[in-house]
């Protein structure tokens, strides 16, 4: 539609300030600074960045947090919601924190799921008998104390399992879904359940959501849909999806005798974990950076997301060793409850989302503490801008990569909510090897690794913490 040539002048002043608040940097008092400007101050910040780098790679602080994370994962183990190893974690972590001089050390309760696995096994009974590896999807429900024998309808998709639907009333549906990313394949965890029970299947086996097996189900939270009958479920190896897949095409009777002894227990309490370095002129605004304490109930939660969590605190201990106090606080988040949804996280965001304005930026690292090759961000492109010229600060150790989309479980409220939003970006391919299995142990660790994360997660934590201005919304 055209409009008047009046009206365009009209409009002209208001279009010139629109371009010159996206082009430049409009502050709350209306002033502006150039990219130009705020690229001099980033760049006053390269000695800061290079004895951060130092002290996390070659200095001092060499090996440490992966030394924290091997004694905490070690001592502890796995940490579930709800359970006594949780609680013992945060016990844990709290004075570890208070011990190394962080301030503002405390815990904000939350309520958690509350779900045991129980014991559990799956035997192929014809037409051979065969003893299964499986893990219980998180939040299913057991089988009676005699378990469930049924025969096994295997299908590749959830098209399929509806074009047969015939065919599965009173059967075990077994999904061998061919892996194409997490983000996608992760749906038949999620929902198999509740659409193998929409057409009277008794109980459902998920090949587990990795691209490699050797043998290892991966667990995780599944999620029954209202008004379907809730029906037990577990992960299977690939190999026994595939190998039944295989018997199924030959025209084979398959029959499966499931047992499991899950059961939700009441919501338990549980704590957000929480320290800081106080901010020297703006203590209200607020750098958050974090991981997540809890993990499966399998392995030692050393790569989901312990790794996530020795380098959030290793930042703080970082500038703690420097004497490093930006203008900003900078706030560690060692979130509970995540493996269930985000629950400790989404507690937090309503405690705290009146005091939106002052959240500057929110950081996670949830995928990997592997060799990092830069930051996920997102926010608006004035702030993108700030960004990129903050990871040019990390050019020592060949992290500058900025990539779009922030991700994270526990931050991902706060991006919607508009607050610019980073999440570490490593070569994380063999993430979903270790992924919810008991092989997510320590050995998949490395404590080079680690320091180039917590020396990246520093510098950006307090060169963000210590500009002028906050990031551009």
């Amino acid at each position: 539609m055209m409009m008047g040539t009046d009206r365009v002048l009209g409009l002209l002043p208001l279009l010139v300030l629109a371009f010159l608040c996206e082009s430049l940097y409009c502050k709350p008092n209306n002033d502006v600074r150039s990219l130009a400007e705020i690229t001099r101050e980033i760049s006053g910040y390269r000695a800061i960045a290079q004895k951060i780098i130092h002290l996390a790679v070659q200095g001092e602080a060499q090996n440490r947090s992966y030394d924290r994370l091997a004694a905490f994962t070690d001592t502890v183990g796995n940490r579930i919601s709800g359970s006594r190893n949780l609680e013992v974690a945060i016990k844990y972590m709290y004075s570890a924190l208070i011990q190394d001089g962080l301030e503002n050390v405390h815990l904000e309760q939350v309520k958690v799921p509350h779900w045991v696995r129980g014991q559990e096994s799956a035997m192929m009974v014809l037409p051979r008998n065969h003893t299964m590896t499986i893990l219980g999807l998180g939040s299913s429900v057991g089988t009676s104390s005699q378990g469930v024998e049924a025969e096994v309808l295997v299908v590749e998709s959830f098209e399929e399992l509806r074009s047969r639907a015939s065919e599965a009333k009173g059967k075990i549906v077994v999904y061998n879904q061919p892996f194409v990313s997490y983000g996608e394949t992760v749906a038949y965890r999620a929902y198999g359940a509740s659409e193998a029970a929409k057409v009277g299947a008794v109980a459902s086996l998920i090949r587990s959501i990795t691209p490699v097996s050797i043998n290892s189900p991966h667990t995780g939270w599944q999620d029954y849909q209202p008004g379907v009958p809730h029906i037990p479920t577990a992960c299977i190896t690939i190999e026994d999806a595939e190998m039944m897949a295989r018997m199924a095409r030959r025209g084979q009777k398959i029959v499966v005798r499931l047992r499991m002894g899950a059961q939700t227990l009441p919501d338990a309490d549980s704590f957000n974990t929480v320290a800081e370095i106080v901010g020297s002129e703006h203590p209200e605004q607020v750098v958050l950076l974090s991981g997540h304490l809890d993990s499966w109930d399998v392995g030692q939660g050393a790569m989901d997301d312990g790794g996530g969590v020795a380098i959030s605190w290793e930042a703080l201990s970082l500038l703690r060793d420097l004497g490093l106090r930006p203008k900003r606080t900078i706030r560690m988040v060692l979130w509970t409850a995540e493996e269930q949804g985000g629950v400790g996280a989404s507690q937090y965001f309503e405690r705290h989302k009146g005091n939106i304005s002052n959240f500057d930026l929110v950081m996670e690292s949830d995928l990997g503490t592997f060799s990092p090759l830069g930051l996920q961000f997102s926010g608006t492109k004035q702030a993108e801008a700030v960004m990129q010229e903050v990871v040019k600060l990390l050019a020592p150790i060949n992290t500058t990569a900025l990539e779009e989309h922030g991700e994270g479980t526990d931050i991902e409220l706060w991006m919607e909510a508009g607050v610019p939003g980073a999440s570490l970006h490593t070569a994380d391919e063999k993430y979903f090897w270790f992924h919810h299995t008991e092989g997510d142990t320590m050995t998949v660790q490395s404590p080079v690794e680690m320091n180039l994360c917590s020396a990246l997660w520093a510098v950006v934590a307090y060169v963000v913490a210590d500009l002028d201005d906050m990031l551009p919304r």
